[in-house]
């Protein structure tokens, strides 16, 4: 094998969304970067999860949505065009093509080295390329590991013979399975679940927690059930998967649960959590632990490295959600620039240039089910067990929003706010309806701007809309 050395300021390893962005702050910033990527360039998100899951999701729920609408769901007179849903999903994922995301990262600057990459020590990373080359990239600056997660797999009987799905299967299949089982109720799950059954599937979701979405507030959890059981989706939760029979090849799969039942279907998913993909890009020569999450601070640096290595994104396990660590490596290029440019890096001062406070206290979270669930910040039980002095205001949006009740006739939704009482500035927001995705920025900038209760009663909402959720949720704060 070959073996050539290059130098530069930034290496970023792994080329998904949260790569994209470090790669084009600091190179805007005047650094040089390489961008390492051992697959196709935009990631997990660009391929197999945000994008083509919501591709897929919005034909299925814009059709919910209008039959929940006097006079539009006369029009629904067919089911969905499988055929077509993939049709679309294939044009934003650009058939998995990744040459379009290649070109915009040469656009910027930034070298594109394709190839599988390993720490080699301190600020040095050895890529070997598909042709077997060895190229050695060295940081004058940093390293950023953005190598993102993969699906976790249980460890049952049967599952090697059983092939099942993982997010990756579920989104880019071209075939609808006649009766699917998904595993876990979490926001993959139920979204996939929603999307298959949407298409055509029979499909039961099993849970081994109470109620789904456990990281919601309970409402939220529950009012997906529901939706997910009108539309069809059998919901078994409290039950475990004990063991998985697959005798022929192509044949169906027997799910067995720990309360002894069985359930045949013809593939199995599973979206029970996620594993860091850290095991092989060599952790272990920087004396880190191979396939761990890195542990950072808020300023996205990996600790123990010396200010030189970061972490970004799934790996770091601050919140795993694209959204989330774009804002991180909006943050470490900041930290980068500034290291790079001999300034100070503050790292005390909360909401600042050089920390990720929003990882903490405001995290958005959009879950594409009929009804939509999002949520920002802490949950009442959050709150709770953090000793804050606060109150809860729940608002019935079918009983008390004009706007929700145009959006969808017979409209069924909640809020919920978390307020501080010591500060009388919000902790938490819950939405859940047809429609209340859009809401949830202004909660976001609500709580990260800190804007207290006085304040909020002069942000007038338009009438008609759903966004007048926000003075019932003020007036009921009232009373």
């Amino acid at each position: 094998m070959a073996s050539n050395v290059r130098e530069f300021d930034v290496i970023v390893i792994g080329s998904g969304p949260i790569g994209q962005t470090l790669a084009d702050k600091v190179r805007a910033g005047g650094l040089t970067v390489a961008v390492v990527e051992r697959e196709l360039v935009g990631g997990e998100c660009s391929y197999w999860a945000c994008i083509p899951s919501k591709a897929m999701l919005r034909p299925v729920v814009a059709v919910t949505e209008a039959q929940h609408v006097d006079g539009a769901r006369e029009a629904v007179t067919g089911p969905i065009d499988a055929e077509g849903v993939f049709a679309r999903r294939d044009r934003y994922v650009t058939s998995l093509d990744d040459t379009g995301q290649a070109n915009w990262v040469k656009s910027i600057g930034a070298t594109l080295v394709r190839g599988h990459g390993r720490l080699e020590g301190p600020r040095r990373v050895a890529v070997t390329t598909p042709g077997d080359e060895v190229v050695v990239l060295t940081a004058r600056q940093a390293v950023a590991i953005c190598t993102g997660s993969v699906a976790a797999m249980p460890d049952v009987p049967g599952i090697a013979e059983a092939r099942p799905w993982t997010n990756r299967r579920g989104t880019d299949s071209s075939s609808v399975p006649a009766r699917l089982a998904v595993v876990g109720g979490g926001p993959v799950g139920v979204e996939l679940a929603t999307a298959w059954n949407g298409l055509g599937s029979t499909v039961t979701l099993f849970d081994r927690e109470q109620r789904l979405l456990p990281r919601m507030e309970p409402f939220a959890g529950e009012l997906v059930a529901e939706g997910l059981t009108e539309a069809g989706v059998t919901v078994r939760t409290e039950v475990t998967l004990e063991s998985l029979r697959r005798p022929v090849a192509d044949g169906p799969v027997t799910v067995t649960l720990d309360d002894g039942s069985k359930h045949v279907v013809d593939e199995v998913l599973f979206a029970i959590g996620r594993t860091p993909l850290t095991a092989d890009i060599g952790l272990e020569t920087v004396d880190l632990p191979a396939g761990s999450w890195l542990d950072v601070d808020d300023t996205c640096r990996v600790r123990g490295a010396d200010g030189w290595l970061f972490a970004l994104g799934d790996v770091n396990h601050r919140a795993l959600l694209t959204h989330q660590g774009k804002y991180q490596a909006r943050i470490a290029a900041q930290v980068i620039l500034d290291q790079a440019a001999g300034q100070s890096v503050d790292e005390a001062t909360p909401w600042g240039a050089h920390v990720a406070s929003a990882d903490r206290s405001a995290v958005p979270q959009v879950v594409f089910t009929s009804p939509e669930a999002a949520a920002v910040g802490r949950t009442a039980e959050d709150a709770e067990a953090e000793g804050f002095r606060f109150k809860v205001v729940d608002v019935d949006l079918g009983a008390t929003v004009a706007g929700a009740n145009l959006y969808a006739d017979g409209y069924r939704g909640r809020a919920r706010m978390v307020v501080d009482e010591d500060t009388r500035c919000l902790l938490g927001v819950t939405f859940v309806g047809p429609g209340v995705t859009e809401l949830l920025h202004s909660a976001t900038i609500a709580i990260v701007g800190q804007i207290p209760i006085e304040r909020l009663w002069h942000a007038v909402p338009s009438f008609p809309t759903i966004s007048e959720t926000w003075l019932r949720l003020l007036e009921a704060y009232q009373n």
